[in-house]
């Protein structure tokens, strides 16, 4: 049974919320001019690479290759001294490897990948990700009509992401003098609360908690909620949902 809140109308969410590249062109300062007389100067080419410049594509493939296999292979409860037991290379390289300080051959890849027991590609999956960010400026938005909602209550989505593993959307809700007790919702995932305004009890399954401000509830979502009594009005909370996405 579903109700309430979870798993929104995705092309509605992405036509509100552009997705943004979280990476920017980064801002260099120029480089400083070089002091005459002095024995050491640098070129303004090279003053340039010290302060800040931009890394290749190949150095992001490196960090992003040897974050995975360290991520890997304290996953599986690994050692460094083991690994390179296992993969016949030595430890130092290993060092180098997972801090993207070398570029590894395919066969330095495909002699880790036996060791960990993963496909080689793996070790390009978080590198291929798309990694994006969301903006909502204040009072901005999408205003969601949920299904059975009451005069004076207000659902406010803040961002919507449904890339990796799990779905998140981000909810303000406000009730106001108008609204009544709506303890019906039931959906799919992981809920979190966070009380910005107003005081309630809030029923969870068969148990009620008094909320006010700066008090936070967690619970899983699959088990019927919401707020039973409302005590102080308005109210405004913040109600973050988390689940698998289809």
């Amino acid at each position: 049974m579903r109700s309430g809140f979870g798993r929104i109308d995705r092309q509605l969410a992405k036509a509100k919320f552009g997705e943004l590249p979280l990476t920017e062109k980064s801002k260099h300062r120029p480089p400083k001019k070089a002091k005459r007389g002095s024995e050491s100067v640098r070129s303004p080419e090279a003053a340039e690479s010290v302060h800040g410049a931009k890394p290749s594509a190949s150095q992001t493939l490196e960090a992003a290759i040897g974050n995975q296999i360290r991520t890997l292979r304290k996953k599986y409860g690994i050692t460094v001294k083991e690994m390179a037991s296992q993969s016949k290379i030595s430890i130092s390289m290993l060092s180098k490897l997972e801090n993207g300080g070398t570029s590894p051959s395919l066969a330095t890849l495909q002699a880790i990948a036996l060791a960990l027991n993963v496909p080689i590609t793996t070790f390009f999956t978080r590198f291929d990700q798309k990694r994006d960010a969301s903006i909502v400026r204040n009072g901005e938005g999408l205003l969601i009509e949920r299904r059975g909602s009451r005069s004076g209550h207000q659902y406010r989505l803040l961002g919507y992401s449904v890339s990796g593993e799990i779905a998140v959307e981000p909810y303000l809700i406000t009730l106001t003098e108008e609204a009544d007790p709506y303890p019906v919702f039931q959906h799919d995932g992981v809920e979190f609360i966070y009380m910005l305004e107003g005081e309630v009890d809030y029923r969870h399954a068969d148990k009620t908690y008094t909320l006010t401000r700066g008090d936070a509830l967690f619970f899983d979502a699959s088990a019927p909620h919401g707020p039973e009594k409302l005590t102080v009005l308005p109210m405004n909370y913040l109600s973050i949902i988390i689940y698998p996405p289809e």
